[in-house]
């Protein structure tokens, strides 16, 4: 099956040729099959971001390619256009670029700079509302009127009714308390269920992306340094450690069970911490 998204040798070096140049990205290569749930980790200032800013063109490489469906993003000003709604990108605290007078009027900017017809435009607003959890009466209310985590589902809306193929987001859950964090990530994937959409997360959260992504990539010093699945990466305990990443709590407490002499499997989710013990108690579950 071919990749719907592809980075090829990617770089891009912050203020180049002066005092100030940083490189943020090295020879970065990966591929992205359709509907994939993808987490993006690594300590601050690794270049998760700057990478996921080149995905939908709002930066260009200094050197390499992004390729979405095979074609350069940056071949022609119309293809790249038409990337930018292909590849919605929600950055962190997208509250803070609320701006119009109502929820619907918020929801319906995206959709409107598509040119859609007001019809379509009206049914992308409530598709998307409905995803996240804003009611038809709180379109019609201020944005600034709500609270926080409304604020956030209002956000990633506008970017939903874009129907981007697509859904790149940067720390969504970010600041949330955990009823907020676990609304936002299974609105996320109501969306990518109904859609068939490929998601890109970069989250701090091991326990997140161990129970929701299919693939890991982890960025250190500019680079790409693992791409795999959750329990590929999180087998590799100790080089992330050493990268100043965390692992999820339930991989740390089996280490410690394996340090103390139990013969138990590394496992890096709560259901599977639940098999293993049962497992070790002879088949039988007290739940």
């Amino acid at each position: 099956m071919a990749a719907i998204l592809e980075v090829k040798n990617l770089q891009h070096t912050y203020s180049p040729n002066t005092p100030f140049g940083h490189i943020a990205l090295r020879d970065v290569s990966f591929q992205v099959q359709r509907g994939e749930f993808i987490g993006v980790i690594g300590h601050t200032g690794s270049g998760k971001s700057t990478l996921m800013q080149h995905l939908n063109g709002l930066l260009k490489p200094d050197g390499g390619q992004v390729l979405l469906d095979g074609k350069d993003i940056w071949s022609d000003k119309a293809f790249t256009r038409q990337c930018r709604f292909r590849v919605g990108l929600v950055f962190q605290y997208p509250e803070y670029q609320l701006f119009e007078e109502t929820v619907y009027k918020d929801i319906a900017f995206g959709p409107k700079n598509m040119g859609l017809k007001p019809e379509e435009v009206d049914r992308r607003v409530k598709e998307a509302a409905a995803f996240v959890g804003i009611t038809e009466q709180q379109l019609e209310a201020s944005p600034f009127d709500l609270s926080g985590g409304q604020k956030r589902r209002v956000a990633i809306a506008g970017v939903i009714a874009m129907e981007p193929e697509i859904l790149i987001l940067d720390e969504p859950a970010a600041g949330l308390d955990p009823e907020g964090r676990e609304e936002i990530l299974s609105n996320i994937n109501a969306y990518r269920k109904a859609k068939n959409a490929t998601i890109m997360m970069v989250t701090h959260s091991m326990t997140d992306v161990a129970r929701l992504a299919d693939r890991l990539l982890v960025m250190n010093d500019a680079r790409l340094v693992m791409d795999g699945t959750p329990g590929e990466v999180f087998d590799r305990a100790d080089e992330l450690v050493q990268m100043g990443l965390d692992i999820p709590d339930i991989t740390r407490v089996f280490i410690k069970l394996r340090a103390m002499g139990l013969d138990v499997p590394q496992v890096y989710t709560i259901e599977q911490a639940v098999q293993a013990l049962t497992s070790l108690k002879g088949g039988h579950s007290d739940a």
